[in-house]
């Protein structure tokens, strides 16, 4: 949604404020691989067993069993793992686990006659008292073995072929921890105010969001403030920041119905979410929030104009402000004559479709579920997002944990798939599914609605 609510006027850029939930339920589309063998666990239980021992030492906050599986000759890898393990005092961490899943996973340059792999390891977690499943979180690790011990000796070797592995909070200095009544606040220590004031938001938005999603969900949101924007991109997995300009907040997870889906996270990009006003960050926030509470009935089969249309129609739900302010952006359009023709598409969400065009689909898409809540109800709103949702194809395996939004946050090298892509959903069997959702709940047709829409987007925005 644009928000135009900054102390000082953002770039047309940080108006986006939230971005789309892309996710990667768009799953990459990928080449055939090789023909699977046996699994890495299998042909290095060693590995496995060491990973294993490395783990049970974070549990039991064991600084020399942690540091026993870090190759003493990697002196500046070691201190840093050594500042991380102190970094992590005070994170309520359980059920920490790795599960070693290639051995290949990045060239690795040509060092004499040691031993050595390069390792994609899944790091597994949860937040006591919050995470009902694990986070997931892919790290690159050089594996080397000396002495017939294995060992791991960097975790940067990957990053030159884009394999840089998700960076957490506490590998990127000390975490001040906050909590609220529904949420828990993870930053570095540099800006307490901060954390403070996103956790009072943040318990704000839980009720507000359960007042408009009908719906059982855990009513606990993580947020993570790293204290800049690199931070912030180490967090989604990539070493460059600059596809996250402008986004002040995304939500992480799988969406979909599988009660072992990921947990959620909100991340928040220091720098945009500065230039939001009192009112924007009350917007973000609850945006955001709505995500967490609708992820498992969010499926790849659910338009995105419906998810952020449904999520920033939570979050404006209990303010009264005139549409035409809500939607700068496309009251600008409809006073130049230029209705849009359509709903906006999942493209119109994506990294490249530009800061005018994704502020026009924010505000179109909020205006759908605005116009469904108030001709039909908000009751049939929700049971039109839900059947919207039912028979999608499954997430593919590894694909977990990535980011449930900010189609204009995805950074450098590897990028989410069209949405036309979508884990095996064809633009037709898409359509199909959403028009029948829509007469069965609604009583009209894509195409009727579309026209209402259009109309009511008129009507709402004229001047």
């Amino acid at each position: 949604m644009s928000h135009r609510w900054a102390r000082r006027r953002p770039s047309r850029a940080a108006t986006a404020g939230c971005g789309a939930l892309l996710l990667a339920l768009l799953a990459p589309l990928a080449g055939c691989g090789p023909a699977a063998g046996p699994p890495a666990t299998a042909r290095f239980p060693d590995v496995q067993r060491m990973l294993d021992t490395r783990a049970k030492a974070v549990e039991r906050r064991d600084a020399a069993g942690f540091l026993a599986s870090v190759d003493p000759r990697a002196l500046g890898y070691r201190e840093r793992q050594r500042a991380m393990f102190a970094h992590l005092k005070g994170v309520p961490l359980t059920d920490w686990h790795y599960d070693l899943d290639s051995t290949d996973a990045f060239p690795l340059p040509a060092d004499g006659d040691r031993t050595r792999l390069a390792a994609k390891v899944r790091l597994r977690y949860r937040l006591k008292g919050f995470d009902s499943a694990p986070v997931h979180a892919v790290q690159y690790l050089t594996l080397t073995e000396r002495d017939g011990r294995w060992l791991v000796s960097s975790d940067t070797d990957g990053a030159a072929a884009g394999r840089s592995g998700t960076r957490q909070l506490w590998d990127q200095g000390p975490v001040r921890l906050v909590r609220g009544r529904y949420s828990l606040v993870l930053g570095g220590t540099a800006q307490r105010a901060r954390l403070t004031d996103l956790a009072h938001r943040v318990d704000q938005a839980v009720p507000a969001v359960s007042a408009a999603w009908k719906g059982t969900w855990s009513r606990k949101v993580v947020v993570e403030a790293p204290d800049s924007v690199e931070g912030m991109a180490q967090l989604m997995g990539s070493d460059d920041p600059s596809g996250y300009a402008g986004i002040a907040a995304v939500t992480t997870g799988e969406a979909g119905v599988s009660t072992t889906a990921p947990a959620d996270r909100v991340i928040i990009n220091p720098d945009a979410y500065e230039e939001l006003n009192d009112l924007g960050r009350r917007v973000v926030l609850t945006h955001e929030t709505a995500h967490v509470a609708t992820r498992t009935a969010t499926t790849p089969a659910t338009p995105l104009w419906l998810s952020e249309g449904f999520a920033d129609w939570a979050a404006y739900r209990g303010i009264r402000r005139k549409a035409a302010l809500t939607a700068p952006e496309l009251t600008r359009a409809v006073a130049a004559g230029k209705l849009p023709a359509r709903l906006p598409t999942d493209d119109d969400f994506g990294f490249k479709a530009g800061a005018d065009r994704l502020a026009k689909a924010y505000e179109g898409s909020w205006l759908a579920c605005r116009m469904i809540a108030g001709k039909w109800g908000e009751a049939k709103l929700l049971a039109f997002y839900r059947a919207a949702g039912k028979g999608a194809l499954r997430v593919p395996a590894g694909h977990e944990g990535a980011p449930m939004e900010a189609a204009t946050a995805a950074p450098a090298g590897p990028r989410p798939a069209t949405p036309a892509a979508r884990t095996g959903e064809r633009p037709k069997v898409r359509a199909d599914r959403t028009d029948h959702a829509m007469r069965t709940q609604l009583g009209v047709s894509m195409r009727e609605f579309t026209r209402l829409w259009r109309a009511y987007v008129r009507k709402q925005l004229a001047r």
